[in-house]
C-alpha cells in the first residue's frame, strides 16, 4: 500500500507539471510512479500523453498500447492511441482507435469530431499517394498496346513494329515526364533514323521547333524544312511534341480553331506520330492535383482535323492504302 501511495503521489506531481507545460518533467515523474505501480493503466496513459507532447512518438503509442493492455474497455487507452496515430499521420488506423474509444463512450464530441476530421485527411493523403503513384508510373505501353498490332499488319514485320511502337511509347513517357517535372515540354519534332543509312553526324535525332507557331509563315517554313529533312535523313518515322499553349493562330486546324476543337479548357501538349504508313495523334491534358501537375490518359485525335503539323512523310499508299 506504501507503494500504491507514493505512486499515487508522484503521478499528481506528475499532473502538476503536465498542466503548467512541463511535460519532460511528468514524464519523468510518470516513469518513477509506473516502478512503484506497474499495473496501473492511467500512469501510462499519462506518460503517454507527456510522451505525445514531447513527440517521442514510438514511445507514446507503446504507452497506449500498453494502457489498452491493462485496461481494453477504458476508452482513454484508444482515444490516447488515435492521437498519437494522429500524430504520426497514419490516418487510417487513428480513425480505427477513435472509433473503438466511440464504441466505450458515443456521447464523446471530441472522438466524433477526430473522426470526421482524419477521416477527410486519409483521403486526402490516400489521394495525394495516389497522385504520385500516377506521376512516378508512366506505362504509355499498357495504353497504347492496340497501337502495336496495328503498326506490326501496316510494316508486315514485327520486328519494325516493335522499333516504332517502342519510339512512340518513349517519345510520349519522357514528355509526360518532362511536364510532370516543369509544367511544359518544349516543342520539338523526334525522329527515328535509320542505323544503317542516316549520317548521324549530320542529322540529330532531335528538331527544336520552337518558332514554328509564330505565324503561318514560319509554321509553313518549318513543314516544308521538316519534310526535307525526313527524307534526306532516311527517318524511318517522326514523333511531333508541342505544348497547347503555343498553337495560337487558327490555321493550324485548316481555318476552323477553336471552333473544331472539342476536348475542354485543359492545358496539355501534343504528340502527333508520323510515319509513311499510319498516322496518329493524341492531346494529353493536364491537371493540378493536391499542389502536383498531373497528365491524364492521352486522347486520341482526329488528325485530319487537329494535326499540329501537315503529313511529313509521303504516303505508301500502295502498300497500305488510306490512313
Amino acid at each position: 500500500m506504501a507503494e500504491n501511495g507514493g505512486g499515487a503521489s508522484l503521478k499528481d506531481q506528475g499532473n502538476e507539471f503536465f498542466k503548467a507545460g512541463n511535460y519532460l518533467k511528468a514524464a519523468a515523474l510518470y516513469t518513477q510512479a509506473i516502478k512503484l505501480d506497474p499495473s496501473n493503466p492511467t500512469l501510462y496513459s499519462n506518460r503517454a500523453a507527456s510522451f505525445l507532447h514531447l513527440v517521442k512518438l514510438n514511445k507514446a503509442l507503446a504507452d497506449a498500447e500498453t494502457t489498452i493492455t491493462l485496461n481494453p474497455q477504458w476508452e482513454k487507452g484508444h482515444f490516447r492511441k488515435g492521437c498519437v496515430l494522429e500524430a504520426m499521420e497514419r490516418y487510417d488506423d487513428a480513425v480505427a482507435a477513435f472509433h473503438v474509444a466511440l464504441q466505450y463512450n458515443p456521447q464523446n464530441v471530441e472522438v466524433s469530431r477526430k473522426i470526421k476530421k482524419l477521416t477527410q485527411l486519409a483521403r486526402e493523403k490516400n489521394r495525394a499517394a495516389e497522385v504520385d503513384n500516377m506521376r512516378s508510373s508512366v506505362d504509355m505501353g499498357k495504353y497504347l498496346d492496340t497501337l502495336k498490332a496495328e503498326l506490326r499488319g501496316k510494316l508486315g514485320s514485327e520486328e519494325d513494329g516493335q522499333d516504332i511502337f517502342a519510339f512512340i511509347v518513349d517519345t510520349m513517357e519522357s514528355a509526360i515526364k518532362a511536364w510532370h517535372e516543369n509544367g511544359k515540354v518544349d516543342p520539338r519534332v523526334y525522329f527515328l533514323l535509320d542505323k544503317q543509312k542516316t549520317q548521324t553526324d549530320k542529322y540529330a535525332p532531335v528538331v527544336n521547333i520552337d518558332k514554328a507557331f509564330e505565324s503561318p509563315q514560319t509554321h509553313s517554313d518549318c513543314f516544308t524544312f521538316l519534310r526535307q529533312y525526313a527524307v534526306e535523313s532516311f527517318s524511318r518515322a517522326a514523333c511531333l511534341v508541342a505544348p497547347k499553349s503555343i498553337i495560337s493562330y487558327p490555321q493550324v486546324w485548316k481555318g476552323q480553331g477553336s471552333r473544331k476543337w472539342k476536348h475542354g479548357q485543359s492545358d496539355g501538349f501534343f504528340v502527333q506520330f508520323e510515319s509513311p504508313v499510319l498516322r496518329r495523334q493524341w492531346f494529353v491534358p493536364s491537371s493540378s492535383e493536391k499542389g502536383k501537375t498531373l497528365c491524364r490518359d492521352p486522347e486520341l485525335l482526329d488528325v485530319s482535323v487537329h494535326e499540329v503539323l501537315p503529313r511529313i512523310f509521303i504516303e505508301a499508299i500502295s502498300s497500305v492504302g488510306q490512313t
